[in-house]
């Protein structure tokens, strides 16, 4: 079977989507959409902009996600099944039809200002940690004074954390005793998939209340728990989750493979998933929009 899989924050680029724009209609009604629904030119950042530009997270999100549904427009096939990895999960519920492109992108721009505001009210920030096993890593957060958490289990030996400034140069400095091949942090505005973004949560929260779901056709496999979800008010309740929540990609992977997929196709910017997809199962086939237009 095959899945459309959605990427995340991290996956933009200058001049992202123009080539897209230029060579279909489709995907030039829907950026022009996006245009009108958030009343800046979003397209223009994207084509145009320079690589900080679209660093800020109330620009990066909206921007992956609209060149992700774009890409969408210009496909001919549907998935068997779907996921997103953080960010990515509100483009997947667009292709699985349980959102509309307009709805999808509203919740996106709270999101993603919402998200902005917590970095900027609490001052934090997330490392990645190469060559340690995820129970270890959680140990260490755990045993560290303030707040540092799992963030994300993208892969194994691929992991990132999340916290305040402290905590994780603390934590860094334990977990290269402990043997990490590798232990940075990360370029980014704050600490996401941590309790520092409760209150970019009550805000999804709401507009998530106010938001009617439809019954999409196939089920999404979330980065909470990695399990399907088909029921639109256990999707709300995940999706609010996931913002405090750990992105357990790697669960969310087998899971799917559990269930039969041997296909994914990454629908957006660049090629992480595919890699990380690669890194988790070697039984499995990736590819990207391209591959399935040629299929």
């Amino acid at each position: 079977m095959n899945a459309f899989i959605f990427p995340g924050q991290g996956s933009q680029h200058t001049e992202m989507g123009k080539t897209l724009y230029e060579q279909s209609s489709d995907a030039q009604a829907i950026f022009k959409r996006a245009d009108q629904i958030l009343g800046f030119k979003l397209s223009e950042i994207m084509f145009e902009g320079s690589s900080d530009d679209l660093k800020q997270t109330k620009v990066t999100q909206p921007a992956i996600f609209t060149h992700s549904i774009a890409l969408l427009s210009t496909l001919n096939t549907k998935p068997k099944g779907v996921a997103g990895h953080s960010l990515g999960e509100f483009s997947a519920l667009v292709a699985a039809e349980y959102l509309s492109f307009e709805d999808g992108l509203a919740l996106v721009h709270t999101r993603a200002k919402a998200m902005q505001n917590a970095c900027e009210t609490h001052p934090s920030t997330m490392a990645a940690i190469l060559g340690l096993e995820s129970s270890i890593i959680d140990q260490v957060c755990k045993a560290t004074e303030g707040i540092v958490v799992l963030a994300n289990d993208n892969c194994p030996g691929q992991i990132v954390i999340s916290g305040e400034h402290n905590a994780i140069d603390t934590a860094l400095e334990t977990l290269k005793e402990k043997g990490a091949k590798r232990a940075i942090k990360l370029p980014v505005g704050g600490a996401f998939h941590s309790p520092l973004m409760q209150g970019a949560k009550q805000e999804l929260q709401d507009h998530l209340e106010r938001i009617e779901f439809k019954k999409g056709f196939c089920p999404i496999y979330q980065n909470i728990d990695g399990a399907a979800s088909s029921d639109p008010a256990m999707i709300k309740q995940k999706l609010t989750a996931q913002l405090t929540g750990a992105v357990l990609w790697t669960l969310t992977v087998h899971s799917m493979i559990a269930q039969g997929f041997t296909e994914f196709y990454e629908i957006g910017p660049g090629k992480v998933l595919q890699g990380l997809i690669r890194k988790i199962s070697r039984e499995t086939t990736t590819g990207n929009s391209d591959d399935l237009q040629r299929k």
